[in-house]
């Protein structure tokens, strides 16, 4: 008889039921809940969390879950998070129309077919699939050709894996990559470290200045962003100071010692 209770009692935590909901959340009407966090309780079974209708925001990260046919009906979902889960078929999502943001890293999704059902969700502007932080992936993300397929795919994304891929944000964060790209490869020869005594700008004199715009939205941001080009100014401005100090000191250092006689 005990035996029998826990089984139930188990498969009731494998599974979100009403009673879970309102625990969780306080809310007596399932269509009340906007916000839900049901992460790392074990689930397998989504249950009856297609009854949120309005629904916005959903973290189910950490769990078991394999199927997300109930999912279909949260048209304003708008935020969810299923990352670390075992999560292969996409195709209920295509109906989460008001999708924004969307959190699959640390899944099973083997291939570009399978992402082919969000291309629906016009709204989406933020998609992960791997997370580094947390060692996140999915077969998918192996291919090399990944990122850019998914960028044809999504051609109006502006975050992919965390990074910014659209606006003059990512014209910076290429940038930054393109130079790390040229100080790995241009400080080895045949495995012996290069000095480099002439270097040259990566970029041209006039690159950083901002156009204007008549938009006030966009204004504001170029504001913005121009505090971040004055911050790495300051930044630059130092690290040029630590080079010149160290440069120096290792100049010293080559001199040969005079000895007094």
């Amino acid at each position: 008889m005990d035996s029998k209770r826990d089984k139930d009692q188990d498969a009731d935590s494998e599974k979100i039921t009403p009673m879970l909901l309102k625990s969780r959340t306080g809310e007596f009407d399932l269509e009340s809940i906007l916000f839900l966090k049901l992460r790392g309780l074990g689930i397998i079974d989504l249950g009856c969390i297609g009854e949120c209708i309005n629904l916005e925001k959903l973290d189910l990260s950490g769990n078991n879950i394999t199927n997300l046919a109930p999912l279909a009906s949260l048209r304003l979902l708008s935020v969810l998070c299923l990352s670390s889960n075992r999560i292969s078929n996409l195709e209920p999502l295509r109906n989460c129309e008001g999708l924004q943001n969307l959190n699959l890293a640390g899944n099973i999704i083997s291939s570009i077919e399978n992402l082919q059902c969000l291309q629906l969700l016009r709204k989406l502007e933020n998609i992960r699939l791997k997370d580094n932080t947390y060692n996140y992936t999915n077969p998918v993300c192996r291919n090399a050709a990944y990122r850019n397929i998914v960028l044809e795919m999504f051609p109006h994304i502006k975050v992919l894996d965390g990074e910014r891929v659209v606006g003059r944000g990512s014209e910076l964060y290429q940038l930054c990559k393109d130079i790390d790209e040229t100080i790995k490869a241009g400080s080895y020869k045949n495995g012996q470290l290069v000095e480099h005594s002439d270097c040259k700008p990566w970029v041209e004199d006039n690159y950083w200045e901002i156009k204007r715009s008549n938009n006030a939205i966009i204004e504001e941001a170029y504001k913005q962003f121009n505090d971040v080009l004055h911050e790495c100014r300051l930044l630059n401005n130092r690290a040029s100071h630590v080079i010149s100090q160290t440069e120096r000191s290792m100049s010293l250092k080559k001199q040969p010692k005079q000895y007094a006689i």
